[in-house]
């Protein structure tokens, strides 16, 4: 299993060699969901991957509650959620949740206090952000939105909007739906390989390069830099330049119809390899 050379530009699903792939890690909005729906054939390729044994793991920079609905009721083996913030997965041995923060819950404390105190003057010089409808359950960041539930923020503006974050010492991603902006060093990558190596003992690049992940937007860039087997859907073509670096591959789907054509890849060489 060779990953594509990652100053290519992404090679197409099909050149993807994905035997002995052993989990997915998979962005949540515009790549499992379409227009902020989760689909049925989208849902339904999920529970394909975890029937067939490959270990699902959600990587998003949604809410802590998001993620608790998600590690309870969804086929999946942990969450990564508010953009690294934390991870949640219920054990087995137990049935409990369990959640791993970032740092400890005084300093993030702390921190959300002065987030939210930059985000209140972002918002004034940024006409056309608000507070995104999930931050009553985020634990660590705090998202703006610019075009889930409100008329589209123009792109200029969202980069003012992340550069006015920075300025302040604070770190800040577009998703394809919030600016998500945070208090600390972590990322969607450091705490996804933090989560293989703690839960499933996968460390090291030969343990990395049996999981695969799957984007469609800018704060996904550290996952296709961490993951040598990297797909975007096809959205993702939009956004090639802003990237560091791209993924090694792209699907044809857009979206959730992208994810699915990314499961059947995986499920079929699985099956090739008996």
């Amino acid at each position: 299993m060779t990953a594509h050379a990652a100053t290519h530009p992404p090679a197409p699903l099909s050149a993807f060699d994905a035997r002995g792939i052993v989990g997915v890690l998979t962005d949540i909005d515009d790549t499992l969901t379409t227009d902020g729906r989760l689909t049925p054939d989208a849902y339904s390729a999920l529970c394909s991957l975890a029937r067939a044994g490959i270990r699902v793991v959600p990587v998003t920079g949604r809410s802590a509650g998001w993620a608790h609905m998600v590690a309870k009721t969804w086929p999946v083996a942990a969450v990564v959620a508010e953009s690294g913030g934390l991870y949640l997965y219920v054990d087995p041995a137990d049935g409990r949740l369990h959640q791993r923060m970032h740092a400890s819950a005084e300093r993030v404390n702390a921190d959300r206090a002065r987030l939210r105190s930059c985000a209140q003057r972002v918002m004034a010089a940024v006409p056309g952000l608000a507070p995104a409808s999930d931050n009553a359950y985020r634990l660590v960041d705090l998202a703006l939105d610019y075009c889930e539930e409100l008329p589209r923020v123009p792109p200029a503006e969202v980069e003012r909007a992340m550069k006015m974050f920075r300025d302040a010492g604070f770190s800040a991603r577009a998703s394809s739906v919030h600016v998500n902006a945070w208090a600390g060093v972590f990322d969607k990558a450091p705490t996804a390989l933090a989560c293989l190596a703690e839960r499933f003992g996968d460390a090291g690049p030969e343990a990395i390069a049996r999981w695969a992940f799957i984007g469609d937007a800018p704060n996904d860039a550290s996952m296709f830099a961490a993951f040598p087997n990297s797909v975007g859907v096809a959205n993702i073509l939009p956004h090639l330049a802003s990237l560091p670096r791209p993924p090694a591959y792209v699907t044809r789907g857009a979206s959730g119809e992208g994810f699915v054509e990314f499961a059947r890849h995986l499920l079929a060489a699985r099956a090739a390899v008996g």
